[in-house]
């Protein structure tokens, strides 16, 4: 079995407490047409770089019946910055127009199969997975970016289409594992392409 869900695969349940004090589920979105999961942070330069590409990417596509929801799953043991309290004050001074959850057990990020930071996951009205991986093709550097893979799925899918490139290599750092070193990655965490 690959690590990272498969396309077609449905979306995993969680229930997670978001920096808004509420706790939410798989069902919390059930109104949406299309749901964007993404797994992201505090710290990384990848996230930090593009935070505002998918800011307008998100503000672009919540009136058209998208939701985002972000999820930090990285350990505060091996990241420190990534805690809870951190989350909430940078959504505090932030603002980001998506729920910002903590998966303080990792294993959402494990029933995902997160990769890296950001690492995207689009799902269709059925929960389906449609598109995964990167959101843009330079997140360190979003203004030297030439492609938004985020945007391309979701304005084809919303289209009707079908999504012509629905599966990347998501780019960043990789997710913080608990009681590895910085830079582990499970061993059938290999690339999705």
């Amino acid at each position: 079995m690959a690590f990272t869900l498969e396309l077609g695969e449905k979306a995993p349940d969680f229930k997670l407490l978001a920096t808004d004090g509420q706790t939410y589920q798989l069902k919390d979105f059930q109104d949406a047409d299309v749901l964007v999961v993404f797994f992201t942070c505090n710290h990384c330069p990848f996230v930090l770089g593009s935070n505002e590409v998918t800011r307008a990417t998100a503000e672009k596509f919540i009136p058209q019946g998208v939701k985002f929801v972000a999820v930090n799953s990285n350990s505060v043991n091996t990241k420190p910055d990534d805690s809870y309290e951190v989350m909430v004050e940078m959504m505090e001074k932030e603002q980001f127009p998506w729920l910002y959850l903590h998966d303080i057990s990792q294993e959402t990020a494990k029933a995902y199969g997160a990769l890296r930071t950001p690492h995207f996951f689009v799902f269709n009205r059925n929960r389906e997975l449609i598109y995964t991986g990167r959101g843009i093709d330079n997140p360190k550097e979003a203004d030297k970016a030439t492609v938004n893979n985020l945007d391309n799925a979701l304005t084809e899918h919303l289209a009707g289409k079908a999504v012509t490139t629905p599966l990347t290599n998501p780019l960043g750092c990789n997710v913080k594992w608990d009681g590895q070193d910085a830079h582990w990655m499970p061993a059938e965490a290999c690339d999705l392409v």
